[in-house]
């Protein structure tokens, strides 16, 4: 839900959240406090503290898990923006208080984790993580574990990718509404930008090909293996190729007037899933619950999947661990292994569309289909995308990066900064935020 999720991530991974709530995870307001209010009979409350949209509440697993465990309370919070939850997350690790039991980790946050904060986060392996090795994804696994073997968090989805559209606006504007015609249209991105100039020019009224070229550059570098660092770890991304073809098309579209321009994850973007402002967006698994909680029963049938251009890739995805400072931390380890389990993560897919990091439950779901995206063949598109999806390099400060390249590519598209000038302003950026 990543992240990404972001994000995750995203209720994922799906809805909104209230500015309330957003507000209260950045003051601090959720976490070990909300714990102290154990009733006194015995019955724990457990909290949970999430970004983005895992997707949990909505599918009834809270409720399912406590009519399994009687003496088991959930509170959940959660933030809609993973950097105002970050910032947040990191105030309180510092402070050692305001943490709740579980706390949710975007994907790009993982190796900050492991390498900088082992010490904030209990070892799984404490009570019996280790076993649970051969239920995840190789990759999903081994980056969420200390070179000295601590189990820092257990998986939730990964972010395999594709494309979302409107298959009544593509019509509209008299292009094919087919998946299988659509991904062949568009195998490249040269293609998709070719299809994105045809459709602006008969687009229904105040509609634009893509949501945000912010979407366009994070979905790209993600069928990269190498990014930001490479496998030493070094920083590389001012030179990357990927970073550059990604950057390249993100500013052409840009000047190509092929973005509605709007910020992802602001309340304009979320109004727009149902208003009809974009006809595409890149879309890992997760969004797919996010696009339903936006848009709502009116979309339905009118939203499709098709496979991406480019070829696969990987954006966002999440874990789930537990502060050294959590006040139940045996119970709330109970509670993620549970949720990460692969009966867990097949009702996620199924009803939420975030995509198993567990190996039973990918093959659970290879045959899945959503009718709210016209019946697509989702197990299979994003099945494929997660079996070709590059292992890719994770660095110690991916998500800070990502998001000053993602603000630079705002500017382009939103106040006219030359494309340049905005690339000087994201290294700047990515200096500071570096530290």
């Amino acid at each position: 839900m990543s992240i990404p999720r972001a994000v995750e991530r995203a209720t994922v991974r799906l809805g909104a959240v209230a500015l309330a709530g957003v507000l209260l995870a950045a003051c601090g307001g959720s976490g070990s406090d909300a714990g102290s209010s154990d009733d006194a009979g015995g019955k724990i409350t457990l909290t949970v503290d999430l970004f983005g949209a895992f997707g949990y509440q909505e599918a009834g697993l809270y409720t399912e898990y406590e009519q399994l465990h009687p003496n088991i309370k959930i509170k959940q919070t959660d933030t809609e923006d993973e950097q105002d939850y970050w910032k947040a997350l990191q105030t309180r690790l510092a402070g050692g208080g305001g943490l709740s039991d579980v706390q949710g980790l975007e994907v790009g946050r993982i190796a900050s984790v492991t390498q900088k904060q082992s010490d904030k986060f209990v070892d799984l392996a404490e009570f019996g993580a280790g076993t649970l090795k051969e239920e995840f994804a190789a990759a999903k696994w081994s980056a969420a574990t200390t070179k000295d073997g601590k189990v820092l968090g257990l998986g939730t989805d990964v972010g395999p990718e594709a494309m979302c559209f409107r298959g009544d606006l593509l019509k509209a504007a008299g292009l094919p509404t087919d998946r299988a015609e659509l991904a062949a249209r568009w195998a490249t991105w040269d293609g998709y930008l070719e299809l994105g100039r045809q459709y602006k020019a008969k687009a229904p009224a105040g509609s634009a090909w893509l949501d945000s070229v912010g979407s366009l550059n994070a979905i790209m570098t993600g069928q990269e293996k190498e990014r930001y660092y490479d496998a030493s770890g070094a920083l590389v991304y001012e030179n990357s190729p990927a970073v550059k073809a990604a950057w390249d098309a993100s500013v052409k579209a840009a000047a190509d007037g092929l973005s509605a321009k709007l910020d992802q994850w602001s309340p304009p973007w979320n109004q727009a899933f149902s208003s009809g402002s974009f006809a595409t967006i890149p879309c890992p698994a997760w969004m797919l619950g996010y696009i339903k909680g936006q848009a709502g029963d009116a979309a339905k049938g009118k939203w499709d999947v098709a496979q991406l251009p480019g070829g696969a890739g990987n954006w966002g995805g999440s874990y789930l661990a537990v502060p050294r400072a959590a006040k139940h931390k045996k119970e709330a380890y109970e509670l993620i292994k549970w949720l990460t389990a692969p009966e867990q993560q097949t009702k996620l897919f199924r009803t939420q569309g975030n995509f198993p990091s567990s190996t039973k439950a990918i093959a659970q779901v290879a045959d899945a289909k959503d009718p709210y995206f016209s019946d697509a063949p989702i197990g299979q598109i994003f099945g494929d995308a997660a079996g070709k999806s590059p292992v890719q390099v994770l660095g110690l400060h991916d998500k800070d990066i990502a998001d000053q390249i993602a603000n630079a590519l705002s500017e382009v598209e939103r106040k006219g900064t030359p494309p340049d000038t905005a690339w000087s302003n994201a290294k700047k950026a990515v200096k500071n935020a570096l530290g």
